[in-house]
């Protein structure tokens, strides 16, 4: 510590000092206002207080000499929802207008992995990894690049088992770019000897890292789907299977195209722009657009629907390394066990979501008050009474024509047996009757999280895509509440009765050696409480 000479303490002193005469005055005239001025002074709120030396004024007592406040109303609820034009050759134009210097465009197209029954699998994984290439107009996907960063832009593909989706984020003052852009990269992609290369180097990679990453839920979402739909649309692999990397050429992509990038298959999505604007760039660029793969007067379309035929796929794994360092996390066996629900055409989407939303669940790290699900079935009833389970979440994914529910459990692999007992029991459990309060909380949740959602551009110009793509019009938010809050304990019971009758999915990954057969976790589904049958055994 420095010593202060004299005349550097003397100084020190003398700022001091006078900082407390400053800070006594203001202390003084703070003093005056608040208890001794007529106007402004605790005297002048007496009247509004209950006794005692602080203001108690009511939120409801409206304060005295503040004007009153003029809200802002909406001028016609017309303009704030989804227009949708079709044009001459069938594409449909979609648009939410939305305040902001942003816009968020894009074309979604109703192909994905279930379409690929007649060619090898592993196309639409293909065509995610080539989007935004070289195009006819653009010589690289750099090119692109920085065209779009002349309007402050980002792309994006993604592909999933029923659709295709190519969007762009950008300034709304480069809308026309943006169309001509996605016009571009939807239907004049190049497909280069050296990017198609670099894609399958690309998907081998994915492959690798699927394979070997800490968290297993999307390996296993590919099993149950496997295992759920054996062989036939939706249970087609999402990502390309090792074998058909090599296989997937110009032409084959080229096939595949002809028939299903077709402007009858596709919607021009748009949130944050005028309709009117949207539309006549879909004029400009998408309209008498000759894709480079040329078109087909009679398109070989696969209209399969998705038959449910339920099974098991098991993958013995050794998991004892997937996560090493400082607090590696302990070999874990997982377990993914759905039943059939329903397509989101149905009137029971929104019952089965809600039951979702109810039984909600998640990891044995998870915190965080009843937002984060605590209060759901998973975390009272799994989570709370068994420390030794490191995860129980429920899953709903729903499609035109099928629905799968299911639940994810992870746990020791010597504890298998008895992991599986419990997620028998909660699907068991689901038919019996649902507590107002419980229901009340899983219905508010979802409303709760649906309206967060939808505050974000991305998510609006997904949904209303989707939406549309599926059904030709969109649902506002205001509805889909109305339709949530509608559900009744009679909703929950019926569509859990009508699900306990269909054959179980199973998958199972890892040490399996403690695993139930099939035949007993059906007859536990099938059973009263949800118990395996008891097995004896002369040695350990």
């Amino acid at each position: 510590m420095h010593k202060l000479k004299g005349l550097q303490l003397l100084e020190f002193r003398a700022v001091t000092i006078h900082q407390v005469i400053r800070f006594s005055f203001s202390y003084w005239v703070k003093y005056q206002l608040f208890y001794c001025h007529p106007r402004y002074g605790i005297a002048a709120y007496r009247k509004y207080s209950s006794g005692g030396g602080y203001p108690n004024i009511s939120l409801s007592t409206p304060l005295p000499g503040i004007p009153k406040p003029v809200f802002a109303s909406v001028d016609g609820q017309e303009k704030y929802e989804t227009k949708i034009t079709t044009l001459e050759n069938g594409l449909k134009v979609a648009s939410q207008n939305k305040f902001g210097e942003f816009c968020t465009v894009g074309v979604l197209v109703n192909s994905g992995s279930r379409h690929e029954a007649k060619y090898p699998s592993g196309i639409a994984h293909f065509l995610e990894k080539l989007a935004f290439s070289s195009t006819a107009q653009y010589g690289s996907k750099d090119e692109i690049l920085l065209t779009l960063e002349k309007h402050g832009g980002i792309c994006d593909c993604q592909t999933s088992r029923d659709t295709t989706m190519y969007a762009v984020s950008a300034e709304v003052k480069g809308l026309d770019t943006v169309v001509s852009l996605l016009s571009d990269a939807v239907l004049q992609p190049r497909l280069l000897d050296e990017e198609l290369e670099m894609t399958r180097m690309a998907v081998r990679f994915e492959l690798e890292d699927l394979n070997m990453r800490p968290d297993p839920e999307p390996l296993l979402t590919e099993m149950i789907h496997a295992a759920a739909y054996r062989g036939n649309t939706v249970g087609l692999p999402r990502f390309c299977p090792a074998d058909n990397v090599d296989k997937i050429d110009k032409n084959v992509l080229h096939s595949y195209l002809r028939n299903y990038y077709r402007p009858e298959r596709m919607v021009l999505a748009g949130v944050g722009i005028e309709h009117e604007q949207l539309v006549e760039s879909a004029r400009k660029y998408l309209l008498d657009v000759k894709p480079v793969w040329g078109t087909s007067s009679a398109p070989n379309v696969d209209l399969s629907v998705a038959q449910y035929t339920g099974g098991i796929v098991k993958m013995e794994k050794d998991m004892s390394d997937v996560s090493l360092g400082p607090t590696p996390i302990p070999e874990l066996t997982h377990i993914m066990i759905g039943l059939e629900s329903c397509s989101y055409l149905e009137d029971d989407f929104i019952p089965f979501a809600v039951l979702n939303m109810m039984m909600g669940g998640g990891g044995s790290f998870s915190a965080g008050g009843p937002g984060k699900g605590m209060f759901t079935r998973l975390y009272l009833n799994v989570l709370n009474r068994h420390h030794w389970m490191y995860n129980a979440t429920s899953y709903h994914h729903s499609y035109e024509d099928s629905g799968l529910l299911c639940i994810h459990a992870s746990a020791d692999p010597r504890q298998v047996r008895e992991m599986v007992e419990i997620i028998t029991r909660e699907f068991i459990q689901m038919g019996g009757s649902a507590g107002e309060m419980e229901l009340e909380r899983a219905k508010t949740q979802l409303k709760s999280m649906l309206m967060m959602n939808l505050e974000s551009r991305p998510v609006i110009f997904e949904d209303v895509g989707r939406q549309v793509l599926s059904t030709g019009k969109r649902k506002l938010p205001h509805e889909l509440c109305h339709l949530i809050s509608s559900v009744t304990p009679g909703d929950i019971k019926r569509v859990t009765t009508k699900m306990l009758r269909s054959k179980p999915a199973v998958a199972a990954l890892g040490d399996l050696m403690e695993l139930p057969s099939y035949e007993h976790i059906q007859a536990a589904l099938s059973s009263k409480d949800g118990r395996l049958p008891r097995t004896y055994r002369l040695f350990r």
